[in-house]
């Protein structure tokens, strides 16, 4: 249990928050959300001791122990990697520290047998002697094969580094856990791995993600930090999401009556009860949302971007072919060969692959960035395509101020015409004369989009479209997508954009394709397409 009373923090003149009285307690998992400088990962600091509140106080319940996950990947470069997750249990790892410097001592007198013993007794009681077995089992469950668990950190790749420190936060079960971005740099199966295990915590978690599929499936309630103040709601993301946007559509509704509001909010959580009885956490969520008091609903102070695309023209039969398509890295790995396979008019797909650089490889294929390749594609004469590429560093390279940078793809020059553009894209006032070379990863994405915007494609090209977005720009460029009316082709790790947007899915492997019209978590969770992943890749 965590409890808050009269937190504040400051930096400056700036108040991120204040006056946040409320208590986090065990058997829930508070998913917390904000838009970008709004203080969530100070939140999670303040908590864990890192940053100290201008004022106020945090409390946690006697003798329970907090775990943070740690986002330096250098600090245990020289512990092996079970040792690193055993540490995450700093009582027991002192422990355990002690006990065995006492059995190194060549000069062991009866002080150290008596210390020895009430050690033992101690590490017996923490359930010590399990402590390697739960620790393995743990990196197993994130992906961390034994042959890895006796390597020094230091050996292992960033990726991995990232898993092990998950482990390391989650080893002993705390009592409180701090978890900011968990997911990032995790493959689909270890996602929900961790979804399935904090979905089933008993004690208290406290979590920042911008993947909201992952928010839906653990949080039973969401903390809004908006208006300068921190409000927990009943609920996960969705829930909060979609009574926002209600309570804003009623307040811009100003003629309506109150008692019809009322009326619509009420129906609202209603249905969204009924709902939810399809979770692992039904019931307790289900009692929250039936107690929550309507005036507790509130339009967000959320800014949206403006995501439209409008085809110039509808695509035609012939979207595009791909013949005998093979692809090897230069470190010699066979990213995929033999794809075969003709995209159709209304297709929306997704692209897999064990190796993320498969899809990056296929899309700068076919986008005539890489001529160094097996087979042949052909795109469809009524074709136009607009192309989002994980890397966009090359673009931003300029001193150019954002008007005359999106001027350059644009075939209308007037400022008005472009400031529109930037504007749906959340720059306004003196931003749009900022150089593209100091832009934020948020920034750049956002820029790149009104890039596309302009192209008027009926085909989008999207290699990990979420990367460096904030939830508002995902949920925006998501709903757009829904309602795309040509084509698209994409890769990425967010489940919820691609259950919502996708309707086929192709894997690419090295020997061939997947090639499946079905729901994607369906795929994923599929013995079947399991079993079938598995000889595709030998």
């Amino acid at each position: 249990m965590i409890t808050v009373s009269n937190l504040a923090i400051q930096f400056g003149k700036r108040v991120l928050f204040s006056d946040v009285n409320m208590t986090f307690t065990a058997g829930n998992c508070y998913g917390v959300i904000g838009a970008n400088g709004a203080g969530k990962s100070t939140l999670i600091r303040m908590l864990s001791g890192d940053l100290e509140p201008t004022r106020g106080t945090i409390q946690f319940g006697p003798g329970e122990r907090l775990s943070v996950l740690k986002q330096d990947h250098f600090e245990f470069d020289e512990f092996t990697v079970l040792d690193t997750v055993m540490m995450g249990h700093d009582v027991l790892w002192k422990i355990k520290e002690e006990k065995d410097a006492i059995y190194l001592k060549e000069d062991f007198s009866d002080e150290d047998g008596i210390r020895a013993s009430e050690l033992e007794d101690k590490f017996a009681e923490m359930n010590g002697w399990n402590a390697e077995s739960d620790a393995a089992s743990l990196l197993s469950g994130l992906g961390i094969k034994e042959n890895l668990h006796y390597q020094l950190m230091k050996d292992l790749s960033g990726k991995e580094k990232v898993r092990v420190l998950l482990a390391r936060a989650l080893f002993g079960k705390p009592d409180n856990l701090l978890l900011d971005e968990p997911t990032n740099d995790l493959d689909v199966e270890t996602v929900m791995w961790l979804e399935n295990y904090l979905a089933n915590y008993e004690n208290t978690v406290l979590v920042v993600s911008h993947d909201r599929h992952f928010l839906d499936a653990v949080s039973t309630h969401t903390i809004d930090i908006d208006y300068g103040k921190v409000t927990q709601f009943a609920g996960n993301y969705t829930f909060w999401y979609e009574s926002s946007q209600l309570a804003l559509r009623q307040q811009q509704m100003q003629n309506k009556k109150a008692e019809e509001k009322r009326k619509e909010l009420e129906e609202f959580i209603r249905r969204f009860s009924a709902n939810v009885a399809k979770s692992k956490q039904a019931t307790s969520r289900k009692k929250m949302l039936e107690k929550l008091n309507i005036d507790e609903i509130q339009p967000s102070t959320r800014k949206y971007p403006g995501i439209i695309f409008s085809p110039e023209r509808e695509p035609g039969n012939m979207v595009l072919e791909i013949q005998g398509l093979g692809k090897t890295a230069d470190d010699g790995t066979v990213l995929f060969k033999d794809v075969n396979f003709n995209v159709e008019k209304n297709d929306k797909i997704v692209f897999l692959s064990h190796d993320p650089r498969a899809m990056t490889s296929f899309f700068e294929i076919i986008n005539g960035l890489d001529n160094n390749h097996e087979g042949k594609y052909n795109w469809g004469i009524t074709i136009t395509h607009a192309y989002l590429p994980l890397d966009n560093s090359d673009f931003f390279n300029t001193d150019l101020n954002l008007i005359d940078w999106l001027g350059q793809y644009s075939t209308e020059t007037l400022e008005s015409f472009i400031r529109g553009y930037l504007g749906r894209m959340l720059f306004t006032g003196e931003e749009i004369f900022k150089k593209a070379s100091v832009l934020s990863g948020g920034e750049k994405m956002r820029c790149m989009i009104a890039r596309m915007m302009l192209r008027n494609a009926n085909v989008m090209v999207l290699d990990s479209p979420t990367n460096h977005l904030d939830l508002e720009s995902i949920q925006a460029f998501n709903n757009s997508l829904i309602n795309f009316t040509g084509n698209i082709l994409m890769a990425s790790h967010d489940r919820e954009f691609i259950q919502t947007v996708c309707n086929r899915i192709i894997e690419l492997t090295p020997n061939g394709i997947i090639d499946k019209q079905m729901d994607y978590d369906d795929y994923v969770t599929s013995d079947e397409i399991k079993e079938l992943r598995e000889k595709m890749y030998k």
